[in-house]
């Protein structure tokens, strides 16, 4: 119970780069566990990559964060190399979604399956519906579109189309930062500031001051978990026009199709 208060500032939920539904245990996870909801992500090491799966290993997110601060202070170079091979992989997939961890999440989630998807600090339903993909839409952007439900997730780069309630493709409408004026993008940036201060407020009631150590980890966790929406690049709309053709367009990465 004394879990349920944080859904309103968040939850503790720290990833592991082996598997979509790898994740370091917290007392947050408990209420997945109780109501039977499955819980992925997408932000997997490529195998293929041994160098960056030796650098990594299976370290939570938390922990190689640790680890790249601690091995850029190290005297020996094969753990300075360890440490900027690491960070060069959260700095290349700073959207939290790999074409590995893609074609895993196809071949994870079940047909029809109900789950909870956690990419870049936000829970979003997934669903798997005649092979595809798609992230209920709760963007505000969309309040007043009746027909747009689904968002297809097919790629890493962020083009998707939009379905409605039965899985239709609607007409082409442009992401929420597209029609917001600055100014209610300015107060959704400080609620969003207001909502994570509040968050780490409650998280360190109690607790003693943080060292220097502690404090530059902190902040160099934050900084890596702002690259995404940052290093995210602009998307034309010639990119981001969904299919009219009726037929789904194939791509293909590391011998994995997706539809």
């Amino acid at each position: 119970m004394t879990v349920l208060p944080k859904l309103s500032t968040g939850l503790d939920v720290n990833v592991r780069f082996t598997g979509v539904a790898d994740f370091e245990y917290t007392p947050e996870c408990i209420v997945f566990d109780l109501l039977n909801i499955p819980l992925y992500h997408g932000w997997l090491v490529d195998p293929q990559s041994s160098e960056v799966v030796q650098a990594v290993g299976k370290l939570s997110y938390n922990q190689l964060v640790e680890k790249i601060i601690t091995c850029k202070h190290s005297s020996d170079p094969n753990q300075v190399t360890e440490g900027l091979l690491a960070e060069q992989f959260l700095e290349s997939s700073a959207a939290q979604l790999t074409y590995h961890g893609l074609c895993e999440l196809m071949a994870a989630v079940k047909e029809g399956e109900l789950s909870v998807f956690f990419r870049n600090n936000h829970f979003s339903t997934l669903i798997k519906h005649k092979g595809h993909l798609y992230l209920l839409v709760t963007d505000q952007g969309f309040l007043q579109e009746e027909k747009v439900i689904w968002e297809s997730l097919h790629n890493v780069e962020g083009d998707s189309c939009f379905c409605d309630s039965d899985f239709h493709l609607t007409q082409h409408l442009e992401k929420e930062a597209s029609f917001s004026s600055p100014q209610q993008l300015q107060q959704r940036q400080v609620d969003q500031d207001y909502m994570i201060a509040l968050s780490l407020q409650q998280q360190q009631q109690g607790a003693l001051p943080m060292s220097d150590l502690e404090l530059a980890r902190q902040l160099q966790k934050e900084e890596y978990q702002q690259q995404a929406p940052a290093q995210a690049p602009p998307q034309s709309p010639q990119q981001a026009r969904p299919q009219t053709s009726g037929r789904p367009s194939r791509q293909q990465k590391n011998d994995c199709v997706l539809l």
